[in-house]
Formats: C-alpha cells, sequence, structure tokens
C-alpha cells in the first residue's frame, strides 16, 4: 500500500495567502473600479493577477523544491538580497498593515457601533490579532483564514447570483479604452495594479508558511501538493477580484465613494441591501468584516515572520524552523503600534491610506519580482524545477508589466504635481 498523502492535505497555506490577498486590493479597490470605471478595468485586472503569477508562484515552488523559504534563496544571492528585501518590506509593512486594519476597523463600526471611533476599533483589531497569533501560532492562523475565505467566497457568489438578473449595466463602461489619460485616473489604475492580488513581498510569506505547515501538522510538502494549494488559493483571489468589480458597477457606478472608512462601510452594505433585500444586511456586514479581520490577522503575522526571518538568515542558512524568537515577538507589536499610529493619523482619509499602501507595494513590486526569478534559477535548485522555455518567457514579462505598472504610476504623480 502507498503511504503516499492525498493532494488536499497540502491545502491550507495557499488559503491563508488568499486571505492576505483578498481584502483591501478587492473590497475597495476593487469596488473603487468597478464603481467608478464600470466594467471597463475588468481585463486590466486579470491582466495584473496573470502577469504577477509566476512571481507569486516562485514562493511555494522553491520551498517545495528545496526544503528552505525564499529568505535562504536570498541568502544563497548574497547579503544584498537580504539587506533589500529588508529595506523594501520596512518601506511598506506600516502602511499595508494600516491600510487593511483601517478599513477593517471602519466594518467593525459599520457592524456593531460607530460609538467607538475607527482608531479605537483599529487597535481592538491589532491587539486581537496579537493575542490570536500568540496563544495559537499557524495552526489557528490556517484554521481562522480557512473559514473567512469560505464564508467570503460563498457570501460574494451568492450576491453575484442575486444581483445579476436584475442589474442594469446598459450605461455602464464594459469595455476599454481605459480610463483618460490625466493624473488622477492614472494614479488610480496603477494604484489599484499595484496591489492586486496583493503585495508581491507575500511570496516570501507563502514560502515560510508552507514550511510551517509541515513542521507543526507533519504534512509533508511536495511539489504537485504546494502546486495545487497556491494554484487554489490564487485562482479564487482571481474569479474574486472580477466579482467585486462587477458588484460595484452594479450597485455603485457613478457614486462618489467616501474617505470615512465607516461611511465607506456603510455605503457598501446599504448598497447591496437595497439590491438584495434587507435580510441580506447582516450576511453582507459579517462578510465584509470577515474579509478584512482575516487579512489583518493575516498581514500582522506575515511581516514579523519575514522580519524574523530575514535576521535569521543574515546570521547564516537556514535549518530547521524551532518557532518564534524575539525577533518576531518585537515586530508584531512594533508594526502594529506604527500602523495605530497611522490609523489616527489617516482618520476620515481611507482612499488616500490605500492608494499610499498600495502605490508603494506597487514600486516594490519589480525588485521582488527580479529576485524571485533570480532565486529560482539558483545552483541550489533542481534543474526541473528552475523557470525555462515558454515558463521563463513568462516570468520575464511580468517583470516587464510591473516596471511598465510602476513607470506609468511615477508619470501619473509627475502629471499631478
Amino acid at each position: 500500500m502507498s503511504d503516499r498523502q492525498p493532494l488536499w492535505k497540502s491545502l491550507g497555506p495557499g488559503l491563508v495567502w488568499a486571505g492576505t490577498a483578498v481584502g483591501v486590493s478587492h473590497l475597495v479597490q476593487s469596488t473603487r473600479a468597478g464603481a467608478g470605471y464600470g466594467l471597463s478595468l475588468v481585463l486590466l485586472v486579470v491582466a495584473a493577477n496573470l502577469f504577477k503569477y509566476p512571481a507569486y508562484e516562485a514562493g511555494p515552488r522553491y520551498a517545495a523544491a528545496t526544503g528552505t523559504s525564499l529568505l535562504e534563496g536570498y541568502r544563497r544571492r548574497g547579503t544584498w538580497a537580504l539587506v533589500l528585501f529588508l529595506l523594501l518590506t520596512i518601506s511598506t509593512m506600516f502602511t499595508v498593515v494600516a491600510a487593511v486594519t483601517f478599513v477593517a476597523a471602519g466594518m467593525a463600526g459599520a457592524l456593531v457601533t460607530d460609538a467607538i471611533p475607527v482608531w479605537g476599533w483599529s487597535a481592538i483589531l491589532l491587539a486581537f490579532a496579537i493575542g490570536m497569533l500568540l496563544s495559537g501560532g499557524f495552526r489557528v492562523l490556517e484554521r481562522f483564514m480557512t473559514a473567512m475565505m469560505l464564508l467570503l467566497t460563498a457570501s460574494t457568489v451568492f450576491s453575484v447570483l442575486l444581483v445579476l438578473p436584475t442589474a442594469d449595466l446598459a450605461a455602464v463602461p464594459a469595455w476599454p479604452p481605459f480610463p483618460p489619460l490625466e493624473g488622477p485616473h492614472l494614479l488610480f489604475v496603477a494604484a489599484l495594479v499595484g496591489w492586486m492580488p496583493s503585495a508581491l513581498d507575500t511570496a516570501v510569506w507563502h514560502s515560510q508558511w508552507a514550511l510551517e505547515k509541515e513542521r507543526t501538522e507533519g504534512v509533508k510538502l511536495t511539489r504537485e501538493g504546494a502546486r495545487l494549494d497556491f494554484d487554489v488559493g490564487y485562482i479564487g483571489t482571481t474569479v474574486l477580484a472580477v466579482l467585486f468589480v462587477f458588484l460595484g458597477a452594479s450597485l455603485l457606478y457613478g457614486r462618489e465613494l467616501p474617505g470615512s472608512s465607516i461611511a465607506f462601510a456603510t455605503l457598501l452594505v446599504d448598497t447591496y441591501t437595497s439590491a438584495l433585500g434587507a435580510w441580506a444586511r447582516p450576511l453582507i456586514l459579517v462578510a465584509a468584516f470577515s474579509t478584512m479581520l482575516s487579512t489583518t490577522v493575516a498581514v500582522t503575522d506575515g511581516f514579523p515572520r519575514a522580519l524574523e526571518g530575514a535576521v535569521e538568515r543574515l546570521k547564516g542558512a537556514e535549518t530547521a524552523h524551532t518557532g518564534r524568537t524575539w525577533v518576531y515577538v518585537a515586530s508584531l507589536f512594533v508594526v502594529a503600534g506604527v500602523a495605530q499610529l497611522i490609523c489616527v493619523f489617516f482618520t476620515g482619509q481611507l482612499k488616500a491610506l490605500v492608494d499610499l499602501a498600495t502605490a508603494l507595494t506597487g514600486l516594490t513590486a519589480p525588485a521582488f519580482a527580479v529576485l524571485n526569478l533570480a532565486t529560482l534559477r539558483g545552483d541550489e535548485v533542481p534543474e526541473d524545477v528552475r523557470p525555462r522555455g515558454l515558463y521563463l518567457a513568462f516570468h520575464l514579462a511580468g517583470i516587464v508589466f510591473l516596471v511598465a505598472m510602476a513607470l506609468l504610476y511615477l508619470w501619473a504623480r509627475a502629471l499631478v504635481a
């Protein structure tokens, strides 16, 4: 009898990653894309997911092939690669955690009570995330994220099926040309692509989560299992992004979205309720809040985990994973604390904070994509795993796409300066 494990047992890290991705990029940015531009940006959303695929897939591919995380691959490229990773991570982590927590706080205010200010809710949610991560570790994170993703997917698909028969899309732009070549429009497009489906440094997180699952649950990390796990999560996030654009176009096209996170959450829920019926309000509220809460927990874990791994790799080669160190715990509180200060400062400025975070991730994306490709082509990677032929061309096309989007953002920023 074969002792080969069923592939479905490999599922988990990809769903945790998907929970990280499906948050601000979907609930806020994809909805804004539909509300502002109808369905004309759907192809761009699909293209962003398509061209970024190889750079994200590098995480589980490298982990399954070598038994180490992408950070060990960076170390093998040279100390400069780890230092670059640290600098890029530090440049984005505070605004990213703040942005997702800010949106989650707005959802909490709409769901429970707006008597507590947004910054108060953000403090509560960050404290919840820290408590969960310190007490339960990856096992709890994986189960929590899986439940949240199933709830979000079911509620989103259900909402689309209910809206579809009554949606009047006759006056909604459904095909390119894309928005006018004006600064504000191009800035939004660049920000949308920058965080679609997520920041590229999460490829490192995925490789670490995959190894953590193997360590804590005894599920052997195989190439086939890692690929299936990643594809399920990635394809799911792509489909959900398109569905959120559709919902934004169907229910909010032509409306100005508010800057307050609680006001945004209230408008989103009220709009869905008016289209689906009052009975749907609790469903939409719970789905939206669970989406953002899961993202908050994931990024609160992801950045400290990556910082810990990078610091440890500066000391030497990666071996067995023996649990959290003081670097992780200290980073957990520092990242959450600074993110909380940003939430206080940006109260009432949801769109400004989200656009800042998404733009920063877009500007750093080409560097991560190049680094991931160089790592996959390292001597430690088996020959049959290294990108070659069409897949290598796919990697290179993705890098060109990311560079083009970064240049688009810089050009748009110059236009509005």
